[in-house]
């Protein structure tokens, strides 16, 4: 059993106060570790003076974080410390600590130590009568089942353990500190110009996007950009345009929803290997793409079919939406720049922070035409009440001392040893699942067998997996052949979790000939 203190100075237990030992105690049972590690933290464990010390550490650990006596976030002593109040190896330590890492129950990271892992949620602590251990062992499983999912391969975001914490502290301090008296003020709704003169500079240089500060306008992110442009502030259906809208047949159901909401009905648009089929485009009045890196099959709009959407739009009037949800993350091919740079007038490019930072901060930004600028300020309102003038101010500093750049080339390393080890992994492991949609992006597409999606993610489930199948994202009016598969999002978990959430997930596919 555990129980996590905190050491409050000398003498608190009738010690000396200086090594955190219980007095009498011997051979490792009730010994408390780590005041003399230096990190202010106290850990009482008893273990039996028999059997293997390893496994009688990682009983007692696992049992302590099961039952709730030590908490999501705690910080456990240095294994250097633990190791000299036990009386036993360093190497003994350090093995159990790293082996509970890559099971999920702790946490390390350079510079912060090891800690319980968040996502463990702890069962009651209430007095449980005692089993026999047969009946404790076929009870154990279903109960840590019962937690929830223990790795997130969600498609959607990027790893939270990546942001950038210490630049992005940096970039607050130069932008508060240079900001002129009235940023504090009442906020414009079109957003801080050092933001929007930042955005254009790198938008035309990163994306090939051709714009000035005056045609951009700060939002909260996509979804708020399609809120203002067909719901209007609030939801109240005073938007800018007007549907039907065409949408690529597989796409987020929540962008076809709060398309609903606001009355603009949605018409499927085919895809195939080259994209959408933007030769088909009707009566529709605009047509939302997402041109770099379709959401979610993966892979490039074709030239030709980028062409023929601006061809459309100037025919007809209307208007192309560019989603550039994830344009930063490429690995195999060159980058493709932003539709817009073929024709500002017909193209309204949206874009945001979600994917390159986190979407915790709420930022992204509409390059619209120069006749639509006024219109979607309108429905915005008078004052700014969707992102804060600080966060704006920051990204600027970010984006023109480098920061910003820097921070993607590193992402797009990592994040490609990342889509190479779920290959490689598939490869040796699955070689009959084809693997599509990785030249870019966060995520990949796993084609499965017909009829074989459903079971395999209640598999996935079975094996802790947080996971999305490719049918959640067909368009409900859809004429395209059903395609079955799962959508993984090799971002989304925490550098350590990674190869486990892989084996887990070899291990929930179907079988060759299913």
């Amino acid at each position: 059993m555990a129980v996590s203190e905190v050491n409050s100075g000398p003498g608190t237990d009738g010690s000396d106060g200086g090594t955190g030992t219980r007095a009498g105690t011997d051979e490792g049972t009730g010994t408390r570790a780590g005041a003399d590690g230096g990190t202010g933290t106290d850990l009482h464990l008893d273990l039996p003076s028999t059997g293997s010390r390893r496994a009688a550490l990682l009983h007692a650990l696992r049992s302590a974080v099961r039952s709730g006596r030590l908490a999501p976030g705690t910080l456990l002593p240095p294994y250097r410390a633990l190791a000299a109040d036990l009386g036993i190896a360093r190497n003994t330590v350090a093995e159990a600590y790293a082996e509970l890492v890559a099971e999920g129950w702790l946490v390390a990271r350079q510079g912060s130590g090891t800690r319980v892992a968040e996502r463990t949620v702890p069962a009651s602590p209430v007095r449980v009568p005692k089993r026999s251990p047969a009946r404790e062992a076929s009870a154990r499983k279903p109960a840590a089942r019962a937690r929830g999912p223990r790795f997130d391969l969600r498609q959607g975001q990027p790893d939270p353990a990546s942001f950038p914490r210490t630049a992005w502290v940096a970039s607050v301090r130069r932008a508060v500190n240079a900001a002129p008296h009235e940023a504090f003020g009442p906020a414009a709704p079109q957003g801080r110009i050092e933001l929007r003169t930042a955005l254009a500079e790198y938008l035309a240089r990163a994306r090939g996007v051709r714009t000035s500060p005056e045609r951009i306008v700060i939002c909260a992110g996509f979804a708020h950009a399609l809120r203002l442009l067909f719901g209007g502030a609030g939801g109240s259906g005073a938007g800018v345009l007007r549907g039907p809208l065409a949408v690529e047949e597989y796409g987020l159901a929540f962008h076809r929803a709060l398309l609903g909401a606001a009355a603009v009905r949605t018409v499927p648009l085919p895809l195939d290997e080259q994209g959408a089929r933007t030769g088909e485009l009707g009566s529709e009045r605009a047509v939302l793409l997402s041109p770099a890196h379709q959401f979610p099959t993966g892979g490039p709009l074709h030239a030709e079919r980028r062409a023929a959407a601006v061809d459309w739009a100037r025919a007809r009037g209307g208007l192309v939406l560019e989603d550039d949800y994830d344009g930063e993350f490429r690995y195999d091919r060159r980058p493709v720049g932003a539709v817009q740079g073929l024709d500002p007038e017909r193209v309204v490019y949206l874009g945001s922070v979600s994917k390159s930072l986190s979407p915790a901060l709420r930022l992204g930004w509409m390059v619209l035409p120069d006749h639509l600028v006024d219109d979607v300020l309108r429905v915005k309102g008078e004052r700014e009440a969707w992102t804060g003038v600080t966060d704006q101010l920051a990204l600027a500093d970010f984006l023109e001392c480098g920061s910003y750049d820097r921070h993607v080339r590193r992402m797009r390393l990592r994040y490609r040893r990342r889509r190479d080890r779920l290959v490689r992994a598939l490869t040796e492991r699955a070689p009959h699942i084809p693997v599509t949609g990785v030249a870019a992006g966060l995520h990949a597409v796993l084609r499965l067998p017909p009829g074989t999606e459903p079971s395999t993610l209640k598999a996935a489930r079975w094996q802790g997996l947080a996971l999305d199948g490719l049918a959640d994202f067909r368009h409900p009016e859809a004429r395209g052949p059903l395609r079955e598969g799962l959508v993984v999002g090799y971002a989304t978990p925490p550098e350590h979790a990674y190869p486990a959430a892989v084996d887990a997930l070899c291990a929930a596919l179907p079988p060759n000939g299913s």
